[in-house]
């Protein structure tokens, strides 16, 4: 099944969790960024490692950005983290974590920063 993107903004969108073989499709779309905000193992084994989903944003030209963040507990210093991803990498930016919500929270923080 084909991920679904929620746009937030022109230039920022959030997904429920990516596999490797959906960053073809995200690429197609147009998104130049991929930041991936669910810590490795969090969902068991089957949940696709950062490095691997790395590697795949890659061979589809994207860049990627691994930047874990537990939900109901994001730091301050996660969202300046992220206001410097989104003021530093090529957009548009798809961030994705298990449902969306978290990645949509930090992106929500990160504005409240700066």
């Amino acid at each position: 099944m084909a991920p679904s993107f929620i746009a937030v903004t022109q230039d920022f969108a959030v997904s429920p969790q990516l596999q490797a073989q959906d960053m073809a499709q995200v690429a197609s779309q147009g998104y130049k960024t991929v930041v991936n905000n669910r810590p490795d193992e969090e969902g068991g084994p089957a949940q696709p490692r950062s490095a691997d989903l790395a590697g795949a944003a890659q061979a589809a030209g994207l860049q990627y950005v691994y930047l874990p963040v537990v939900g109901g507990a994001i730091t301050a210093e996660q969202a300046q983290a992220m206001g410097e991803v989104l003021r530093t990498m090529p957009s548009p930016v798809l961030a994705f974590c298990r449902s969306g919500a978290r990645s949509a929270q930090l992106f929500s923080l990160a504005q409240a920063a700066f």
